[in-house]
């Protein structure tokens, strides 16, 4: 059996793990760019009560928790409508959504969350995932029906209150206010941490997880290091979030989790670039959705896909699927558009277009490890723009591990197997990126290589051009790479069924193509000038120059 034979079989026996079926990729094949996924929107009666009605005051200092969840209540037991919050500033502790209730922020509202620890209870939520002790999130809702936080104000999760923080990360004046408004260090005096508590747990790498039979009451002593994600919507269905600014969580902003129908509209989501874990949203296990218009500056991933991890999340086995995601704009973010690591339960039918990624460290970021599992695929993304991204403009690693408390034991033997992650059967077109590191990067697994990835009409200004590792079925056509360094422009180990046709590079480029590895095969260059380059071609570690094609012609 040759290698190609070999992990196409391979790839069959994981596929049908996961229960994909000829049939079911049949059914999904309906979405295309002419035919998008369809999003339920909520409807809500017109009938409004003011949060004031109930006794809240905007006077920055009144404790409106029980008024605010008074006026939610109210709403729905009556069918439903808008609970409005005027403009003013709302102190509060968490609030709990209803099923037909619209949560409308008035302009000039803002709506801040409580420094006061004790107002949050420890429950059981998720983290990464995973069934884990969280402390209550500052808005929450679970099994609901028509629900939506919509208007011109600001949500606000006091998250500095929560996280730590490194020196590395602040200016010293911003290190300084820092140390001044209490909390604690670490003994090398690198670190901040809110509290003793927190400080403790940290070191001590201590996991938040509901194991062993173990409770969320269980977890008192490390309360402070349970930070909430600042908006978790639960097995809901039709969500609406639209119009309001969503700032400065504990950890992810935005979690709508195994929610059917959602829209996020014309939202901000800003974090500071130091908050850990501060993902703007976090899509997991959600079907039909819909992202638009939304501007992002965050201190971790962007607009993020995710489906469970590792063996919960294949038990789970929901994937987020049939997704539109078009004209957003990101700034700082690890990635712009990003799919995993936990994707367990899979991603698929999801459309990426007229998006803006200006400072973020990835463009379109893929990543996932062995022991994951999950099949990604038919993802499309065009006419996006990017501009002084820090690293790879796209960027595939199945090789992304950070080991957390968290995590247990994870199969990481080079197999086939229901932990294999599959990425595979995606387009990306109409795409320029004006600055940086890399322009492409893919890296796949020897047993499982990230496959049948077309890209086409793409312009990419970069330090260095296209690295392929362990990648088949890789498609380029009418590239062009503008790149400061040139020894080579095009880089592939152990890849296979390469297609670059119509590539533009630098005038008097060091080396063309660099092929390593004894895997490598059926590479093939075509409607590209070979002459512009010093070097065309070089071969190391096992490939050889057969398993290079380069057609005559431009």
């Amino acid at each position: 059996m040759t290698y190609k034979t070999r992990i196409a079989a391979l790839a069959a026996a994981a596929w049908a793990c996961y229960g994909v079926s000829t049939h079911d990729a049949s059914a999904q094949e309906a979405y295309s760019w002419s035919n998008l996924p369809k999003i339920q929107q909520p409807v809500f009666r017109k009938d409004t009560l003011r949060i004031t009605a109930f006794g809240a005051v905007a006077d920055g200092h009144t404790l409106n928790t029980k008024a605010i969840n008074q006026a939610i209540e109210s709403c729905s037991k009556k069918g439903g409508g808008v609970v409005l919050v005027p403009a003013g500033l709302w102190i509060t502790g968490p609030v709990v959504l209803k099923s037909n209730v619209n949560l409308h922020l008035q302009e000039g509202s803002l709506l801040l969350f409580t420094t006061d620890k004790s107002q949050y209870a420890i429950t059981e939520g998720f983290y990464e995932g995973k069934a884990a002790a969280r402390n209550e999130s500052p808005i929450s809702g679970k099994d609901l029906e028509n629900v939506a936080i919509t208007g011109r104000g600001i949500v606000d999760g006091n998250g500095d209150v929560w996280r730590a923080v490194h020196k590395t990360q602040l200016t010293e004046p911003q290190w300084k206010e820092k140390i001044a408004s209490g909390g604690v260090l670490k003994d090398d005096g690198k670190t901040w941490y809110p509290s003793e508590q927190f400080k403790k747990a940290s070191i001590e790498n201590k996991s938040m997880l509901l194991t062993g039979g173990k409770k969320p009451a269980d977890f008192a002593d490390i309360k402070d290091f349970l930070r909430p994600d600042l908006v978790v919507l639960n097995n809901c269905k039709k969500v609406l979030l639209e119009g309001v600014t969503f700032q400065n969580s504990a950890a992810w902003c935005l979690h709508p989790l195994m929610v059917q129908d959602l829209t996020i509209r014309n939202v901000r989501v800003k974090n500071p670039e130091y908050a850990h874990n501060g993902d703007g949203m976090d899509i997991e296990s959600c079907k039909n959705f819909l992202i638009e218009g939304c501007v992002l500056d965050v201190g971790d991933d962007a607009i993020c896909i995710k489906s469970g991890k590792d063996e919960e999340g294949r038990k789970r086995g929901i994937p987020t699927e049939n997704g539109i995601i078009r004209n957003n704009i990101v700034y700082q973010g690890h990635g712009g558009f990003v799919v995993g690591s936990e994707m367990s339960g899979g991603a698929r039918n999801i459309f990426v277009e007229q998006c803006t990624f200006m400072g973020t460290d990835k463009g379109l970021r893929f990543k996932s490890v062995r022991g994951r599992g999950g099949v990604v695929e038919k993802i499309y993304a065009r006419n996006i723009n990017m501009k002084d991204i820090k690293q790879e403009a796209i960027f595939f690693d199945l090789y992304y591990f950070v080991k957390f408390a968290t995590d247990g034991e994870r199969d990481m033997r080079p197999v086939v197997n229901e932990g294999t992650p599959v990425f595979k059967d995606m387009i990306f077109e109409n795409i320029v990126c004006n600055g940086a590191t890399k322009g492409v990067f893919v890296r796949g697994l020897p047993e499982m290589p990230v496959r049948n990835i077309v890209m086409n009409n793409m312009v990419l200004s970069a330090e260095t051009g296209i690295e392929l590792t362990d990648a088949d079925k890789i498609s380029f056509k009418n590239v062009k790479l503008i790149t400061k360094h040139s020894k080579p422009v095009i880089f592939t180990d152990n890849a296979t069924n390469i297609s670059i046709d119509g590539l533009q590079y630098n005038d008097h480029a060091e080396t063309l193509i660099s092929v390593t590895g004894e895997r490598s095969q059926n590479i093939n260059i075509a409607h590209t000038d070979a002459s512009k380059a010093k070097k065309v071609k070089e071969f190391s570690k096992g490939a050889q120059d057969k398993s290079l094609v380069i057609h005559e012609g431009k």
